[in-house]
């Protein structure tokens, strides 16, 4: 028992460091990432998993030569922020991708319906954000289309082209399975960790998390559960912006790696 809990702890040291690293025996990943430093392009070479996401058409960045960002948010339950995130996105006129799950769906249809109401994309995060390469294909085949349903049945939105694979796990079969019930899964060049309530530092801390790790074509993942992150957006859009940078939607976007 204590070894196993060795184990677990060293596993977690290396997600939690960025480092792509297999998490089962049957090729399961848990998405990883060389981080951008001073605009350069962040990188997935390293990882193991590159090929796999060019198989299966999955998106780590947009066009690198591009001065484009992608702006994604997970949204796994309400933490109160939310509204304030789609007041901001509203005033500086900028487009998301809010990926959500079954929790949600059940419990905010008011702000499922103000996001497509608003002209944002409202993606697939699962129903019960399970480990996608623990479950089968017929699972999650179910997953899937209970998300896509659930948001359809709320919002009237028919379509719903992108799949952010909870936690980030996957392997060969979820990438599989899911681009052939006509998903692009969406995987990202920017993040830090954001998605403990309970663990945030301040705006500036998010801002700077974020501003230090900008590059042409980043798909920039937040957390809607952070203050952190909902007093920093604003900010962080005006100074990318700044910087000569545009904010896209994925529908908008025109190449991609890898």
């Amino acid at each position: 028992m204590k070894l196993m809990r060795v184990l677990v702890v060293g596993m977690l040291l290396l997600l939690f460091a960025g480092q792509a690293t297999p998490v089962s025996a049957d090729g399961a990943y848990h998405f990883g990432f060389k981080k951008s430093v001073n605009g350069q392009p962040p990188s997935i070479d390293e990882e193991g998993f590159k090929s796999l996401l060019k198989e299966h058409s999955a998106v780590f960045t947009g066009d690198q030569s591009q001065k484009e960002l992608y702006l994604t948010f997970d949204n796994g339950y309400e933490n109160g922020y939310t509204g304030r995130i789609l007041d901001v996105l509203k005033e500086k006129q900028v487009p998301a991708i809010f990926f959500v799950t079954g929790h949600y769906i059940r419990t905010e249809p008011e702000l499922l319906k103000r996001m497509a109401a608003e002209g944002h994309l409202i993606g697939n995060h699962s129903w019960s954000h399970p480990d996608m390469s623990q479950i089968s294909t017929a699972q999650i085949q179910k997953e899937l289309d209970q998300v896509k349903a659930g948001v359809a049945a709320v919002t009237g939105q028919k379509e719903m082209r992108y799949l952010r694979a909870p936690r980030g796990i996957f392997n060969g079969r979820s990438l599989a399975t899911s681009h052939g019930m006509g998903y692009t899964n969406v995987f990202w060049s920017v993040a830090y960790r954001d998605w403990e309530p309970k663990k945030q530092k301040g705006w500036e801390y998010a801002y700077k998390n974020v501003m230090a790790q900008l590059h042409p074509g980043a798909v920039i993942l937040l957390h809607s559960v952070s203050s952190d992150n909902t007093e920093a957006l604003g900010r962080i859009i005006d100074a990318a912006r700044s910087q000569g940078y545009q904010f896209k939607s994925l529908d908008e976007m025109k190449g991609r790696t890898p």
